[in-house]
């Protein structure tokens, strides 16, 4: 029999901003739910909620340390994500490379900022 697939992919679990965050905290040490909750505006029950996500995810692994659960990073399914971000760097770096050219050219205007106009003289040419 197959394993079963998890509830939430990669993308879907470092959607939200504070599932990131918690990503972060964790990626140094494992922590308790308890001090986990502390760096974040919100009750330890919906921080729990964001930890599931990402333990579906397979990006945290729990375990029980007598009445405490820990939580720690699991960097393995991020794998995935850095893979599909790879392929679209070369565009980034194309983007990043026609700015550069852009700026050393010397198209600014009066005031030496890139303006709408010289952006729109040097999108024409």
């Amino acid at each position: 029999m197959a394993a079963a697939a998890p509830k939430h992919d990669v993308f879907q679990a470092i959607a939200d901003p504070t599932r990131r965050k918690l990503l972060r905290l964790l990626a140094d040490k494992e922590l308790p739910v308890t001090a986990i909750s502390h760096n974040f505006p919100m009750s330890r029950t919906a921080v729990s909620k964001h930890l599931q996500i990402l333990s579906e995810a397979g990006l945290v692994q729990k375990r029980k340390v007598g009445r405490e659960t820990r939580y720690t990073l699991q960097p393995d399914p991020l794998f995935e994500l850095k893979q599909w971000l790879s392929y679209y760097e070369r565009f980034w770096d194309n983007k990043l490379t026609a700015l550069k050219r852009f700026v050393e050219e010397g198209n600014a205007d009066e005031t030496g900022s890139l303006g709408p106009r010289s952006i729109e003289r040097h999108s024409t040419e």
